[in-house]
């Protein structure tokens, strides 16, 4: 099926946060990525906010892998901190790790954002759903994406025509 063919991309965001999950704190980052989807034209399902529990972000994970969206961008908790348990929950549900997408980045971004090389985010596959974690503050979320813009595409295309891949066996019509 061509690219142009398949169906849009469907794409969730969780923001990762104790304070934004019990609303005591403003999402930053979430509308951020949530227009990067939109200027893509990929389809953006609701924005999450969970608290920096590893279980609860696992548990959220598996329910988005589960109802079939294709991309989860999560920010935040993949800094050094005690409470920064993303790349764990996010490898808790892991089937696959995909770590050149990490690698790329911090090797991208680092000269401007030397921050970057703290980060421990990881991106990784689940069924047919690629999870990239991002940073939590605004501007090396648009770093991030501004990199990811430009392999993100061809990543999801492999996902989705992977045997076993909802997508797979797709008519082109369809």
């Amino acid at each position: 099926m061509s690219q142009s063919n398949r169906p849009v991309p469907a794409c969730a965001v969780v923001v990762v946060s104790d304070r934004r999950s019990r609303q005591q704190a403003e999402d930053t980052t979430g509308p951020v990525i949530a227009e990067w989807i939109a200027t893509r034209g990929w389809t953006a399902v609701p924005t999450v906010s969970v608290p920096d529990d590893a279980g609860a972000l696992s548990k959220e994970l598996v329910r988005l892998t589960d109802e079939g969206v294709n991309l989860v961008l999560t920010t935040g908790g993949t800094g050094l901190g005690a409470r920064d348990v993303t790349p764990e929950a996010t490898l808790a549900v892991a089937h696959r790790v995909v770590p050149g997408i990490h690698e790329w980045i911090r090797a991208s971004t680092g000269a401007n954002l030397p921050a970057a090389f703290l980060s421990r985010g990881v991106a990784v596959l689940r069924d047919s759903t690629l999870i990239v974690n991002l940073p939590g503050s605004p501007r090396a979320v648009s770093e991030y994406l501004a990199h990811l813009g430009k392999i993100l595409p061809h990543a999801l295309a492999q996902v989705r025509s992977a045997p076993g891949s909802p997508d797979a066996d797709r008519h082109p019509t369809e």
